[in-house]
C-alpha cells in the first residue's frame, strides 16, 4: 500500500522551482489564487512537527528528518510526505498521503466532502480541482488538523507493517489448492468405505446360499456320502 503511494509523487509534472514562493510566481493568476487558497487553509491548520518545502516539483509538507530519521521509505534521502500541492496540466491537485495510509480517515474525508455538495474529483489519495469555488476550504482544514505528526506516523508505520507481513493468513494459489483437497478428503474416505459395505453383500450372498447358520452345504456333501 505505501510503496504504491510513491507512483502519486513521482506520476506528478514536476516543477524545478525550488522555493514555494518561486513555485507561486510560474503559475498564472487564476491558479496562483487557487493554489496559494488551499497552502494557506493547510498552514493555518498544520498541527507543530511538519515542516513545508518543495518535495518531488510540488508543494509539500512532510515529517522531517530530525523527528523520523529513517525518512521516507521509497527514498530515504527524502522526508516521509504528509501532503503536497500542485499545479498539473489540465488540473489542480492535492495529495494527501496522510489519508492514503488511514482508510478510516479517508472514508470521512470523502463523506465530509460530499456532504458540502461540492464534486469530488478523487483517486488513492489526489483530489483533483479546476476552480477554487469547487473546494471545501473547511474539510480540508479539519482534516489536516486532526492528523498529528504521532498519529501519521502511526498509521504510516502500521501501513508499512501490513504491506511487507507474510501473507500467510489466507491461502492463495497452490496453498488454496490444499485446502481444497482436504475439504474434499471426507469424501474419499467414504469412497473406501464402499469396499467394506460391498464385501459385505458377498457374505450376505454366501450366507444366503449356505443356510441361515453358513453350514448348509456340509450337510449336502455329507447327506451324499451316506447316499453312496
Amino acid at each position: 500500500m505505501v510503496e504504491a503511494g510513491s507512483a502519486l509523487y513521482h506520476s506528478a509534472m514536476q516543477s524545478r522551482a525550488t522555493t514555494v514562493e518561486a513555485y507561486l510566481n510560474e503559475l498564472p493568476e487564476d491558479r496562483r489564487r487557487a493554489i496559494s487558497a488551499v497552502r494557506d487553509t493547510i498552514n493555518t491548520n498544520l498541527p507543530k512537527g511538519y515542516a513545508e518545502g518543495m518535495q518531488y516539483g510540488m508543494i509539500g509538507w512532510s515529517v522531517p528528518h530530525e523527528l523520523y530519521p529513517p525518512g521516507y521509505h521509497c527514498d530515504p534521502a527524502q522526508p516521509v510526505p504528509f501532503a503536497s500541492l500542485a499545479s498539473q496540466k489540465n488540473h489542480m491537485a492535492l495529495y494527501l498521503f496522510c489519508l492514503y495510509t488511514d482508510t478510516e480517515a479517508m472514508e470521512r474525508f470523502r463523506e465530509a466532502w460530499i456532504q458540502t455538495g461540492a464534486r469530488l474529483d478523487m483517486g488513492k489519495s489526489c483530489v483533483r480541482f479546476k476552480r477554487l469555488e469547487d473546494v471545501p476550504l473547511e474539510v480540508i482544514g479539519r482534516e489536516i488538523r486532526r492528523v498529528t505528526v504521532t498519529r501519521f506516523l502511526a498509521s504510516y508505520e502500521a501501513a508499512r507493517g501490513a504491506a511487507s507481513a507474510p501473507r500467510g493468513a489466507r491461502p492463495t494459489g497452490s496453498a488454496k489448492k490444499k485446502v481444497l483437497k482436504k475439504k474434499v478428503a471426507p469424501g474419499k474416505s467414504a469412497t473406501k468405505s464402499a469396499t467394506p459395505k460391498k464385501n459385505a453383500g458377498r457374505s450376505a450372498a454366501v450366507k444366503k446360499k449356505s443356510g441361515p447358520s453358513g453350514s448348509g452345504r456340509v450337510t449336502t456333501n455329507k447327506a451324499r456320502r451316506r447316499a453312496t
